[in-house]
């Protein structure tokens, strides 16, 4: 089994990353075997509760308020919205919904007790539940996990080096507070990056340094393929190979072997012969549905005729057991 490491130098991370393809992909495979049910895949549906008018500045985000892109601002979701898209998405096969909104940072106020709200109706369904609603504090990390929160995503998106070029409204220092946030209240960590932003190899390799050498690994680590919006700075950027979407699987499972590695935003894109590279090479989670935030994805029923072919099953929720704050509280009782 392959030991768990938090010191991983760039070098011996690029050096994995470069190995022969076959290589690298059994080696990958190899580690996912021994360390996870291999045919098995946890199906995350994601959300929008809160659409557009976004202050920051995200490069290949059509939410940003200052692209003109096709993206309508809509009102933040009501709760009853929200349970009927988590009754949809359980009955499609996820056992994860996933809520975003379009915000720099979390405020408290009457937004943020409707979020409060509506991850406690979604826990209540048995889903775990993650959010992204971009920076927060301890305390309003803190609050969600109260309510029964599972994970919070926050992504780093690219390298400390490259993360000017991509986002300027707010620094990788802010990005990793958030995290060290989440991790304070006892929340697991879904935090990864996006290929295809015209970084360089190097730049992946730092973004997975930071991200395996952290004190405890993000139990969910998304890899991202750009979506090019039409609008946005990135609009030209062109499709990521496949080959760099399985190597940057490949190492992630190498590096954090224990971690939920998901095949994320790109799939809409991608045969069923390249998606079954991915899990091959040790991607173990999908978000499912007709929409990524406003961005398409392939639907519930093309993702479970997939699994049908390639012999995959869903995972329950809450597998690993719930967060450890949750755990607490019920040996308090």
């Amino acid at each position: 089994m392959q030991m768990t490491r938090h010191d991983w130098t760039k070098e011996e991370i690029y050096e994995i990353y470069n190995r022969p393809f076959l290589d690298l992909v059994y080696e990958a495979a190899s580690i996912h075997r021994a360390n996870k049910d291999y045919n098995e895949v946890q199906v995350s549906s994601l959300i929008s509760i809160k659409t557009g008018g976004c202050k920051e500045d995200c490069s290949y985000c059509p939410q940003a308020a200052r692209y003109h892109t096709d993206v309508e601002v809509q009102p933040m979701m009501q709760v009853s919205q929200v349970v009927s898209a988590a009754v949809k998405a359980k009955e499609g096969g996820a056992s994860r919904l996933c809520m975003g909104a379009a915000w720099r940072e979390v405020r408290d106020n009457r937004d943020f007790d409707r979020v409060i709200e509506m991850v406690k109706a979604v826990n209540d369904m048995d889903m775990e539940v993650c959010c992204t609603l971009g920076m927060l504090t301890e305390d309003q990390a803190q609050r969600l996990a109260d309510a029964g929160l599972y994970a919070y995503n926050h992504n780093l998106d690219t390298s400390e080096d490259d993360y000017k070029r991509i986002i300027s409204t707010r620094t990788y220092d802010d990005r990793l507070n958030t995290i060290n946030n989440v991790r304070k209240a006892k929340l697991t960590v879904c935090s990864g990056g996006i290929i295809g932003l015209g970084e360089t190899v190097e730049d992946r390799v730092s973004m997975l340094q930071t991200l395996s050498n952290m004190e405890t690994h993000p139990e969910s680590v998304p890899v991202n393929a750009l979506v090019p919006v039409k609008g946005t700075p990135l609009e030209n950027q062109p499709r990521v190979p496949i080959w760099d979407m399985v190597r940057m699987i490949a190492t992630a499972r190498i590096v954090m072997p224990n971690s939920v590695v998901r095949l994320s935003a790109g799939r809409n894109e991608m045969s069923t012969l390249e998606q079954a590279f991915c899990f091959m090479a040790g991607a173990s989670s999908i978000f499912a549905g007709d929409k990524l935030l406003t961005t398409p994805n392939p639907a519930f029923v093309d993702d479970m005729a997939m699994f049908e072919l390639l012999g995959l099953k869903t995972r329950d929720a809450f597998k690993n057991g719930r967060p450890a704050n949750t755990l607490v509280k019920e040996e308090a009782v």
